[in-house]
């Protein structure tokens, strides 16, 4: 098939679609090399990139298109999406030390932090940030935490091998937790919940964030 029709055809999946479509997939549903389907993508990105109002993103093996940060304000000024929360201090370091990690436990998560995590976890879970990826081989074989498609997307990172340096991943995760707090957002499509955590919890509220030490392996009970 000749390049431009590929092209064509990449964009009309992925328009509507609106959903992060498998890269093998395509090449394997529609008969395609997948070198072919590559370079399609390569040109793809670089049509949809820039200043352009939708961006080609990438990550994990998957394809999808996205709407420019770059234009948030505007955007939501006519279509008035669901206001984004801003992510609290306690779920940001929370699922940073899972990223840097993972596969890693609740326990060895609180370990790090010093506090109880059930509500960052929980708000997690329920936000596909965070999934159970197995168990670990340990008295009571506690579940084993890692990172989802959803949080490589929503820090536009391909694949967890192309974690950036610790420092850098927080700084991402401030300006996405901060970015224009006054006006709704439409490029993150979650919202974090405005309820205070229970009692028990209030410790999840005031953690600051830094780079987890190296915390010896304690044995689960």
């Amino acid at each position: 098939m000749e390049l431009e029709k590929i092209d064509y055809v990449l964009e009309s999946l992925l328009f509507l679609s609106g959903d992060p479509l498998s890269i093998s997939a395509i090449a394997d549903s529609l008969e395609f090399q997948k070198s072919e389907v590559r370079a399609s993508i390569k040109r793809l990105k670089e049509k949809y990139s820039g200043d352009c109002g939708i961006h080609l993103i990438e990550y994990n093996g998957k394809i999808q298109f996205s709407t420019n940060p770059k234009y948030e304000k505007e955007v939501t000024k006519i279509l008035s999406p669901i206001r984004e929360k801003e992510l609290s201090n306690a779920i940001m370091e929370t699922v940073s030390i899972i990223a840097y990690r993972q596969p890693v436990t609740k326990l060895e998560v609180e370990s790090i932090r010093g506090v109880n995590c059930d509500y960052a976890m929980q708000a997690l879970l329920k936000y596909n940030l965070i999934e159970i990826v197995g168990k670990k081989d340990s008295i009571g074989h506690p579940n084993l935490y890692g990172t989802t498609d959803e949080f490589l997307k929503r820090f536009r990172i391909e694949k967890i091998e192309d974690l950036p340096d610790y420092n850098e991943l927080i700084e991402k995760i401030q300006q996405i937790a901060t970015r224009d707090s006054q006006v709704e957002g439409l490029y993150n499509e979650f919202e974090i919940p405005d309820e205070q955590p229970p009692e028990f919890l209030e410790g999840e509220d005031a953690q600051a964030i830094s780079a987890p030490p190296v915390v010896e392996k304690e044995e689960e009970k």
